[in-house]
Order: structure tokens, then C-alpha cells, then sequence
């Protein structure tokens, strides 16, 4: 998270249990450190919100009232509430006892869901204009939500006999809890986002109704451990109060079980074989000594343990291959990300039995891989994943604003990370729930987690910022917090990290309970202690750096091995603003704000950043118009957008990708910043937030192909980069220079390149200081042929003779500045083509299609068409059918060339084929039926 720059030696993981008795709550805690009444209870949980849909949310509320939630006994993962109805305390006179009783009257009140911010919720309902339009967000009135919210929500059970818990996290920011008109807990208990809480409710629930009621308290993420957005977006009115995880009702006999979860040990290099260790925690929670038996499979290996308890006693369970041989597995389906092999799963199942009758049961999966980040020669993170070096080229990930969670939309947005040839995402704080996890693990893309900058996460050791000191309430949420996230993750072979700083570090005793936690948790993969450089007592350097930028550069810095350029691992970092299509602009601001977008560079945009340093596209603007010539209006401004962000992004990989081979100081990583907005956004985006694709994504997508031919902007010289497992031989590269009228100028080949697998070769090739009656505005045309003389690469870059002039000694933390812009204003000049075009549309298995195009250049003008954009729209030809991954997109044809583009999409009317829409910098607009 940008910004100027200016958080566990264990105490095990324990739960909270309260027994609740005719005089009141009695807390009877095991393993709580110090005075916390909040410990991680471990296992599964989710952080979300109400559904949403790509083009505008209606999720999280229904018209009446949730039904109750029939929860049924031994069930693994217990039953979550179905949902809840909420409502101001502002508005809500009657004593807590009262509404929290079941058959409270709630009429007048909003339907949430069962995962939902208040805002959510009040969106859902209609009660306030769509706030990703225009500046809707400045008229929800702030103070609505200065006050604590009421929520409250009902579970059936049938008989009696058995426990009942309530498990729950995602509460924002504190509540105070109720079960059938009885407080349970208290909102200084019950705090932060992420700790987790089980509450022994049995003596309070009876067969029937009953009645859950949260108190929930404002949320100050300067002031609470809980979630905000600094410098990302506009932040929601309610700061995301509410209740963004499920609330489990468990019910099982006397003996619960709890922290099953598998520890695994990969021999590395070889993978011959796996180590496997199984873990699982039992609670005797009767009166009586009882004896249990604990049996289940771990993948391949059968378990099985008598276990005997004396009353209230929690016993750690563990099954190693010294006593189970089974878990010693030869051969094992080791998990890969994306890329490097597949990505096999396997499952933990237990159950525990007394008397031959089931206690309780607990499933998960679980991955076989091994993950190292030693600290390199240079001083940078250098990750290895089952004993193989990779270069980390991710992104970083933001949830919806409102923390709304929509599984297909945030599988939609995965799947284009492995289309932009991406491995990793980052999510600084925000961490999303289990099912985004298990995404990730599905599609084999890393996940980096870690906590925020720069409010209450980092108040104590980043006084630049504006978050809070802490007390030491405030320490016992950290650990809490801690413990929680890592047991939930650390079973997903998709987390590779956890940054417990961001652009600060921790101190020794935040680092302290953050690593007692942890190794508590069995964390198996490396912990970082910040985003930056910072270092802390006992983990020592970050090998990582946050040296920015964040808004505009030109493409050639990234090449330069300083500031934020292409050595060691940058952890976040892009060239600023990313301008979305005129589609979503359309969508997301009125007529007269369009207008400002491009006539006033200097004027604030509501939707860039709350920030001062980025709240204009002043850089950005200043460099469209010195490049590229000042915009003549809308349409103009968009498409010179985009290539400007399809060469920037381009860029950045490309120099990444290359620099990961060199001898000294290689780059080892790079995260996007960012992947995606939370909302409707002018920066920091690859994909907006209605899934449209625009030059940023297609310049990554360029920059990332699995064979890849490209041009070093610092020495001129052409490079072969190989993403896949497997090596090329005997291709054949050429370089060719165009004048923008398509004179050819120069035109070089080379034979017999070769490329190891994951390597880089840099050619022969070099592009001369100096062409005769070459223009200053020129084009670049890279091909990459196979010993069959398929085309597999072609690259096109727009230059100049006059190159862009960086002033590195006043580098600021956000950008340096340009003193003299690359003239491309040749561009302007070439001819409008029209292309020929036909498209066909095909269902190519229940529920998706293909539409093929096939562009051809006519021939009618020497010039070629550059950056060429397809989109499939609605039948009328108003609407981009959205979301679609494409072969290939924005690409450039010489005369009598012609491409054949693949689109793949969800089906939605079988009988009413998309429409396609071509255009791009100089082709001619037109559109053409695909059936």
C-alpha cells in the first residue's frame, strides 16, 4: 500500500469457553495468555460479505425475514447463521435483554446476510444510490454509523442432550453478544477483525427457537486491529462495520474436537517421498472422566487413538510416521503452482467416538509442497517451491469495498490471473475467506498474505501514519489475530508467506507474539517482517523493498536497477494510474466528470484516491499529452490511455522477467500494484471493476506469454524469455523498423537461439543507435518463429529517437520525474484501416462458448494496424459481454496479415450470439455479427 515511509515464542493457540449458568456468564479459559478473554479458536472460518454481481451489487438482503438456521448435531463445520436483521441502536429502545429474546418484533428493520457490513446490508435494501457512480458515496451520511448496530438472527435444534458453541470471527469491530436474552460476551472480549471466539452456549439453548444478537460497535481502523483502505478508494461510510464471517452453531457430544490439521515434510530436491504429521485437539467438555476414540484418515494413512479425559481436560493428539507408517508416503502428489505441474490435494478426516457413538468430526484438504525464501547474496527473497527457483510475478488483491463476496466473480478474476501468466497475489490485510484460499490452491496461484499499513497494525512503530498507540488489549488481539489466520491458512499449499509488517516493521514485542502464535500453529512456510526493507530482532532482513512507484513512469525505467526497477523483489510497485475502457467509464462517471477526466489534468478525481498525493492524474495526463499529443476529447484521451498503460505494464514484466537471470543483483520478484480495485476505479488495476480488459491487462498479458521475444528499452537488445517447463531450441528471431507509414527501415534475423527452461536468452540482436530516414516516431516489430516456422511471438513497441529523460536525483517515494518526454506524436498521423473482419460463436461444452474472429489487414494502405482491440457485445452492440478471456487481444497487423482470436465465456442466451467490436488505435470502428 503506497505511501510515504517515513508487527509469536508460544503461547499455544487456545479457545475461549464460556459456560454460561443461571447467574450469569463464567468463563472457565484454557491456555489464555496474560488477561486475553480473545484467543484463536483454530479451524475454518469465512471474511465476507453479501453476494454481488460484476455490473452492480443486489446481494445481502432479501425482502422478509432470514429463517432460522436448523443446526443438527457432530455436524464437522457446524451450521452457519442463515442471516440476520439489523438495525440502530439509534432506533431501538427496548433493553438488549428484549431483543435478543426470540419472537422479538424486528419490523422496520433490514434483511443482511449472513456475512455482511451494515453498509451491505443498506445497499441490498435500496436504501442508497449506487455508490460506485459518481460521487453516490458522498450522500450516505457518515453519521448513521457513529453508532453501535444491532444484529440479530435465530437457530432451530431439535431436542436436547448435545453442547452448543457459537463460533465465529470477522467481527468489526467489537460487539457485545447475546443468546436468548442473556449476554454471553462483551465487546472488550469480543474484538478485532480477525480473532476468533467459541462460546459455550448449551446451558442457554433449548429445543426450538432461539436468538443470537450482536451489539456491534463503529469501527476506526486508526483506532481498532481491524480493516481500512488509506489510499486505495473513497473508504465506505461505515468503515465496514458488521459481521463479515460466518457465525457457526456447533452442536456435539461430550468430547469436541478442534485444530485437526496436518504438518507436512517434502524430501527436497528428490520428492521422493512426504512426512506427514497429524494433529488434532480433544476437549472433554462433560463432568464425567470419559474415554475416546480418535480414528480418521490422512490422506493414504488409516488413524486411530484411544484417548482418555478427565473432565474439562484438552489433550493434543498427534499421529507421526514413527507410529503410523502410513504417513510416511512415498511417491507423493506434490502440489506446483500454476505453471510448474498440477496441483493435487488431499484430505484429513476425523471423527471421535464415545460409547460408539460420534462426538465430532472435522475435514479439510490439504497440499504436499515445500516452500523456502532465503535471503540472496544481494540481500533480496529469492523463493524456491519444492526445491525450484521461481520468479514471483504477482499482483496485488482487493476484496469489494463493502466486503461483499460473490465465489463466481472472484473465480472469474483468479482465472484472469493465470491468463495474465501471473503467479502470485498479495493481500495486505483485507484476507479474504476460506474460499478464496481454496481457489488459489484449485488454480495454483500463491497467495502472500500479511497484515495493513499505517492505521492501528502499524500505530506503534509507524508514527508517519495515523494509526493509534497500543495498549495492551491491543497486544492480546495481535496474538489472537495472529493465531487465528495462521491456523485458517496454513493448510492451503497456496500461502507461501505472511508479512507481519508492511511498510513498517514490528517491534520485539509485537514480533514476539507474533512468532509465539505462529509456531504454535505449526506455520510451516517463511514469515517476513515487512513489506519494505525493514528488519526486525529476530527474523532479521525482509529481502524485500517497497521502493515504489506509484504513479507514472515511463517504460524505460524499469530497466534501471535502482529506485523501483527491475532487481531484488519489489513488493509493490506500478506506474500509477490505469484508465479504464470508455465502456466502464461510461458506467462509473457522469457526462461532466468526463469531461474533466481529460480537459483538466489538475482536478481532483473522486475516483482515484482520497489522497492528496494521488487524488489528480496530473503526472499521468502530463506524460499522455507530452507523448503522445494532446487529447482532442474523450475518445482520443481513452485510446492514447491505452497504449500508454499497455507499454508501461508491458514494461515493467518484461524487465522483471529478463533481470531474473542476471548474474548480479536479479530480480526475484514483483507485485502489480494492484490486480484489481475494490470499486470503480481510475488507478492501480489490471482488471476494473466490471471485468473489462484494458491496455494494462493486455500489456502484462503480452509481457507474460509462456514464449516470449522482447526489446530492452536500456540497451536496444532482444531477449527470449521462456515461461514454460520445457526448453526451446532452433528458433529464429527478427527484428524489423517501420516508419509509422509502414516504410520498411531495418530488418535484422538471427538462427538457432536457444532457451533453457524458465530461462533468458538475450540475442544477438540489437536495435542500432541509429537508422538512415528513420523517423523520430517509429515502430518496432519483434517475431519469434519455431524450426516449423510457426509464428510464436510477436511484439510490437512504439519508439523514438528521442528518448524519455529521468531525473533520478529527485526521485520521490512515488515517482520520478520526467524532464523530457519520447516523441510519438508520429503516431497520430497514420491512416485510419478497415479491417476485414468475420466471427463465428460456438457452445463448446454446457454453459460456455467460443466466439472466433479472424482479422485481416486489406492491404489498402502500406501502414499497419496498431494495437488492434476486440470486444464481444451485446446483440444491440451497446453492452461488452463481460467476463471474457481472450486467446490474444490488442495486437498489431501488417498488410495482408491476418490473426485468429479466440474469445471463451459464460453462455447466457444460447440463442442470441454476441456481436464483435473492433477497434484500436488506427482501425477503423465496426461491428459484425458472430453467429
Amino acid at each position: 500500500m503506497p505511501r510515504q515511509l517515513s508487527r509469536v515464542s508460544p503461547c499455544r493457540p487456545g479457545y475461549l469457553i464460556s459456560s454460561i449458568q443461571a447467574g450469569g456468564p463464567s468463563h472457565r479459559r484454557a491456555r489464555v495468555p496474560g488477561r486475553s478473554a480473545v484467543l484463536a479458536l483454530l479451524g475454518l472460518l469465512v471474511f465476507v460479505g453479501p453476494a454481488l454481481t460484476p455490473v452492480g451489487f443486489t446481494g445481502g438482503a432479501a425482502i422478509g425475514t432470514p429463517a432460522a438456521a436448523a443446526v443438527s448435531d457432530g455436524h464437522d463445520s457446524g451450521q452457519a447463521l442463515a442471516g440476520y436483521m439489523i438495525q440502530s441502536t439509534a432506533e431501538v429502545t427496548d433493553p438488549a435483554a428484549k431483543v435478543s429474546s426470540p419472537g422479538y418484533p424486528t419490523k422496520g428493520w433490514y434483511q443482511a446476510g449472513p456475512r455482511s457490513t451494515v453498509l451491505a446490508a443498506l445497499l441490498a435494501a435500496g436504501k442508497y444510490p449506487d455508490p460506485f457512480h459518481s460521487t453516490n458515496q458522498k450522500l450516505i451520511p457518515a453519521a448513521d454509523f457513529a453508532v453501535p448496530w444491532w444484529y440479530r438472527s435465530d437457530f432451530s435444534v431439535d431436542g436436547g442432550g448435545a453442547r452448543t458453541y457459537l463460533d465465529f470471527s470477522g467481527v468489526t469491530s467489537a460487539a457485545d453478544v447475546f443468546v436468548n436474552g442473556r449476554q454471553v460476551s462483551t465487546a472488550s472480549t469480543v474484538a478485532g477483525t480477525y480473532t476468533r471466539h467459541e462460546l459455550d452456549i448449551t446451558a442457554l439453548v433449548r429445543p426450538g427457537t432461539n436468538t443470537v444478537a450482536f451489539r456491534i460497535q463503529p469501527n476506526d481502523p486508526r483506532k481498532h486491529l481491524t480493516v481500512g483502505w488509506l489510499d486505495w478508494l473513497q473508504p465506505p461510510p461505515d468503515r465496514n462495520m458488521g459481521i463479515v464471517r460466518d457465525v457457526l452453531v456447533r452442536r456435539s457430544g461430550p468430547v469436541v474436537l478442534r485444530d485437526a490439521h496436518v504438518v507436512t515434510d517434502l524430501a527436497v530436491p528428490s520428492l521422493a517421498s512426504a512426512n506427514l504429521t497429524v494433529k488434532a485437539l480433544l476437549r472433554n467438555d462433560s463432568s464425567d472422566t470419559v474415554t475416546a476414540r480418535l480414528s480418521g484418515t490422512a490422506g493414504p494413512a488409516a488413524l486411530s487413538r484411544q484417548v482418555t479425559l478427565k473432565p474439562g481436560e484438552s489433550r493434543t493428539v498427534v499421529y507421526s510416521p514413527a507410529d503410523h507408517p502410513g504417513l510416511h508416503v512415498p511417491s507423493p502428489r506434490v502440489w506446483w503452482p500454476a505453471g510448474m505441474g498440477e496441483q493435487p490435494l488431499y484430505d484429513l478426516d476425523l471423527a471421535v467416538t464415545v460409547d460408539g457413538a460420534t462426538s465430532d468430526t472435522a475435514h479439510s484438504t490439504f497440499g504436499i509442497r515445500d516452500v523456502e525464501a532465503p535471503i540472496n547474496t544481494d540481500g533480496a527473497r529469492q523463493y524456491r517451491i519444492n526445491g525450484r527457483p521461481l520468479l514471483i510475478k504477482g499482483a496485488g488483491w482487493s476484496p469489494d469495498e463493502f466486503l461483499r463476496w460473490d465465489p463466481a466473480y472472484a473465480e472469474h478474476r483468479m482465472q484472469y490471473v493465470r491468463d495474465l501468466g501471473l503467479n502470485t497475489l498479495r493481500l495486505e490485510g483485507h484476507l479474504e475467506p476460506d474460499e478464496f484460499f481454496d481457489l488459489a490452491d484449485r488454480y495454483g496461484i500463491l497467495t502472500i498474505a500479511g497484515w495493513e499499513c499505517c492505521n492501528k497494525w502499524e500505530g506503534e512503530v509507524n508514527p508517519a501514519e495515523s494509526g493509534e498507540k497500543w495498549d495492551a488489549a491491543d497486544h492480546v488481539v495481535a496474538r489472537a489475530s495472529m493465531a487465528a489466520e495462521a491456523a485458517r491458512l496454513r493448510h492451503h499449499p497456496s500461502v507461501i508467506s505472511f508479512l507481519i509488517g508492511s511498510d513498517a516493521a514490528p517491534n520485539a514485542k509485537i514480533e514476539s507474539g507474533y512468532l509465539q502464535a505462529l509456531r504454535a500453529a505449526d506455520w510451516k512456510v517463511p514469515v517476513i517482517p515487512s513489506a519494505s526493507g525493514k528488519s526486525t530482532p529476530v527474523i532479521g532482513r525482509s529481502g524485500m523493498r517497497m521502493t515504489g512507484p506509484y504513479d507514472w513512469v515511463p517504460p524505460g525505467y524499469w530497466y534501471d536497477k535502482r529506485e523501483g526497477g527491475a532487481t531484488g523483489f519489489n513488493s509493490e510497485t506500478s506506474a500509477g494510474p490505469n484508465i479504464p475502457t470508455l465502456d466502464t467509464l461510461r458506467r462509473m462517471m457522469t457526462p461532466a466528470e468526463l469531461e474533466t477526466l481529460w480537459k483538466q489534468p489538475s482536478a481532483p478525481q473522486y475516483h482515484r484516491s482520497p489522497s492528496a498525493t494521488f487524488s489528480t492524474l496530473k503526472l499521468y495526463n502530463a506524460a499522455l499529452a507530452g507523448r503522445y499529443g494532446r487529447p482532442t476529447d474523450l475518445g482520443d484521451y481513452v485510446r492514447k490511455a491505452q497504449l500508454a498503460q499497455y507499454e508501461t505494464v508491458r514494461a515493467q514484466f518484461e524487465a522483471y522477467s529478463r533481470n531474473a537471470k542476471d548474474t548480479t543483483a536479479p530480480a526475484t520478484g514483483v507485485i502489480y500494484w494492484m490486480l484489481n480495485s475494490g470499486w470503480t476505479s481510475l488507478h492501480w488495476q489490471l482488471i476494473d471493476r466490471y471485468l473489462d480488459q484494458n491496455g494494462s491487462y493486455f500489456g502484462a498479458k503480452k509481457a507474460n506469454e509462456p514464449l516470449h521475444i522482447q526489446y530492452g528499452y536500456d540497451n536496444r537488445t532482444v531477449s527470449i524469455v521462456n515461461n514454460r517447463a520445457t526448453a526451446a531450441s532452433g528458433l529464429k528471431a527478427q527484428v524489423t523498423l517501420f516508419n509509422t507509414d509502414g516504410t520498411k527501415k531495418y530488418d535484422r534475423t538471427v538462427t538457432g537461439v536457444d532457451v533453457e527452461a524458465r530461462g533468458v536468452t538475450t540475442t544477438s540482436l540489437a536495435v542500432p543507435a541509429t537508422v538512415p530516414g528513420l523517423a523520430k516516431t517509429y515502430l518496432a516489430r519483434l517475431l519469434l518463429t519455431d524450426t516449423t516456422g510457426r509464428e510464436v511471438s510477436r511484439n510490437v513497441y512504439w519508439l523514438s529517437t528521442r528518448n524519455d529523460v529521468l531525473d533520478h536525483a529527485k526521485t520521490d517515494w512515488y515517482y520520478t520525474p520526467t524532464t523530457s518526454y519520447a516523441d510519438l506524436t508520429g503516431l497520430n498521423a497514420m491512416p485510419q484501416v478497415t479491417l476485414d473482419v468475420t466471427a463465428a460463436t460456438a457452445a463448446t461444452r454446457a454453459g460456455t462458448s467460443t466466439t472466433t474472429v479472424t482479422l485481416r489487414h486489406p492491404g489498402t494502405t502500406n501502414a499497419p494496424v496498431l494495437l488492434t482491440d476486440v470486444d464481444l457485445v451485446s446483440a444491440d452492440g451497446k453492452t461488452p459481454k463481460l467476463p471474457v478471456q481472450w486467446s490474444d487481444n490488442q495486437i498489431s497487423l501488417w498488410p495482408g496479415e491476418s490473426a485468429t482470436l479466440v474469445a471463451s465465456y459464460r453462455t447466457v442466451d444460447s440463442d442470441r450470439a454476441p456481436r464483435v467490436r473492433v477497434s484500436g488505435w488506427n482501425a477503423r470502428a465496426v461491428t459484425v455479427p458472430s453467429s
